[in-house]
C-alpha cells in the first residue's frame, strides 16, 4: 500500500490526535470520520429527495449543524 505525506496545521493535528481512540492510527481516524460524514450526507440526500420528508430533512440537518458547535468536556 502506498503512503503519502501531508502537511497540516498544528491545530488540525491536535484535533486529529484528540479524535484518536486507543490503538487507532491517524489513517483509521481519518477514514472513520470521513465515512461517518458521508453516511450523514447520504442520509440527508435520501431524506431531501422525498417531498414528504423535506421538513424532517431540514430538522435533521439543523441538528447536525448545531452539534458541530457543541464542545464536550472531558
Amino acid at each position: 500500500m502506498a503512503h503519502k505525506t501531508i502537511t497540516i496545521s498544528e491545530e488540525a493535528y491536535n484535533l486529529l490526535k484528540e479524535s484518536k481512540k486507543e490503538n487507532e492510527s491517524f489513517t483509521e481516524v481519518i477514514k472513520r470520520v470521513l465515512k461517518a460524514k458521508k453516511k450523514r450526507k447520504d442520509f440527508l440526500d435520501w431524506l431531501s429527495s422525498n417531498k414528504d420528508l423535506k421538513d424532517l430533512a431540514d430538522s435533521v440537518e439543523s441538528v447536525y449543524t448545531e452539534r458541530k458547535d457543541i464542545k464536550l468536556r472531558y
